[in-house]
């Protein structure tokens, strides 16, 4: 008689992230926002749901192919990543009408929904991300501070667009540190003084040094 094989009900993060493609901070970043089912062992590991993965899979976005000319630039000489997160089909062509203007041309994606945008922020975490707290399908507060304590983030700077005011947003129990919150109607002329600041970080991080400042370097 020929023995069954049992599938897994589950698997581990790691082993969620070899199937998915991504790494292990970006699993967990999708279980904590509920993108992923899973549950914890006594001993507090994570088990991922194996269907859920499955799941996933189908619904992961496509990598867009890349010119080789820009997959083999410098990070500096890659266009600005931004990433808009809205589910209002209108305001979304308002921000694609009015980035598309912007002299640095940046690389814009967008996503109607907030477990698309992280989808999205799994396969490639973006320079600038912007985004909505209203949203039906998810809690744009937790959302926020579960990917400012994900580490493969850090270098992402966070922009809120909303119709909240303050006090709304205080007895929400307020947003992390670092994110920059703006009114609706959106403010464009903001926004791209937040990306224009983001672009002249990096040059100045990549700047070479002057001969003046070598000479300095190596003085005794």
């Amino acid at each position: 008689m020929e023995s069954m094989e049992i599938k897994k009900t589950f698997c581990t993060t790691r082993e969620a992230a070899v199937l998915l493609g991504v790494s292990v901070g970006t699993v967990q970043l999708w279980v904590e926002t509920g993108v992923l089912s899973a549950w914890k062992t006594v001993g507090g590991h994570r088990r991922v749901m194996r269907d859920s993965v499955d799941r996933l899979l189908h619904k992961k976005p496509e990598s867009t192919p890349v010119p080789h000319k820009v997959a083999a630039a410098t990070p500096e000489d890659q266009p600005l990543s931004i990433l808009v997160v809205e589910d209002d089909a209108n305001l979304l062509r308002l921000y694609q009408e009015n980035m598309s203007r912007w002299p640095m041309a940046p690389s814009v994606a967008f996503a109607s929904s907030a477990i698309t945008g992280l989808l999205m922020i799994g396969a490639k975490c973006p320079d600038l991300l912007v985004t909505d707290l209203r949203m039906p399908d998810m809690d744009g507060f937790y959302m926020l501070r579960v990917l400012r304590s994900t580490p493969e983030l850090a270098n992402t700077t966070v922009a809120v667009v909303t119709g909240l005011d303050a006090d709304e947003i205080a007895l929400r129990g307020g947003l992390p540190a670092g994110i920059e919150v703006l009114p609706k109607p959106i403010q464009f002329a903001r926004l791209h003084a937040i990306a224009t600041d983001i672009v002249n970080k990096r040059q100045f991080k990549t700047q070479p040094k002057t001969a003046a400042t070598t000479q300095g370097d190596s003085a005794p």
